[in-house]
């Protein structure tokens, strides 16, 4: 078993591995197969939506609740350099491609759904998950043009002037910060639309 948690690419397989064994064993005592048809392939990507969005506000939170705030209290200073050459460049990585999953599959699923212009003219009924959809592209806006190009400059990832560094990380800590004002608005219009919340 240790060889299989050593290795995050093994861990995932094993992770999908279970999940067919799952599917499998309650169509097999219990339930039915899968029909791999329209329903189930919503349902996927419905799933494939959740996944990506739980790897966003994962890492948004995770951002904002532990290493904005630890960062600083880092002593001595020259340790903080682990953080923002080798540990940030990787979360802001897997950061952004979170959220461009999560964006590509909600309005892949509101698509398959026949949703999906109704749901961003804001029409009623399904103007909770409108709202929540537009919350979610400022989001995404927010992390690919404003958070990433600053973080690329406070982290030294590109080239620029020191004395543009601390407002880069400030702009990038800001709009952090406002998307992580946004996701809480955002993941109850999103629960709210098929839960009657709203």
């Amino acid at each position: 078993m240790a060889v299989i948690l050593q290795s995050l690419g093994r861990t995932l397989l094993a992770g999908f591995i279970l999940l067919i064994a799952i599917i499998v064993a309650t169509g097999l005592f219990g339930g039915s197969m899968p029909r791999f048809d329209y329903t189930w392939g919503a349902f996927i990507m419905r799933w494939l939506h959740v996944l990506t969005g739980i790897m966003w506000i994962g890492l948004l939170w995770y951002l904002n609740f532990v290493q904005i705030p630890t960062v600083p209290k880092i002593e001595p200073a020259e340790h903080r350099a682990a953080i923002s050459k080798f540990i940030a460049p990787e979360v802001l990585f897997w950061f952004r491609y979170g959220a461009l999953g999560t964006v590509v599959t909600g309005l892949l699923l509101a698509w398959m759904n026949g949703y999906l212009i109704n749901a961003l003219l804001l029409q009623n009924g399904v103007h909770a998950i409108g709202i929540g959809m537009w919350l979610a592209l400022i989001m995404a806006f927010n992390v690919w043009c404003i958070i990433w190009p600053n973080q690329q400059k406070a982290l030294g990832l590109v080239d620029c002037p020191a004395d543009e560094k601390p407002k880069a990380g400030r702009t990038a800590m800001l709009t952090s910060r406002i998307n992580t004002l946004l996701s809480i608005a955002m993941l109850y219009c999103m629960v709210a639309q098929q839960n009657g919340g709203l």
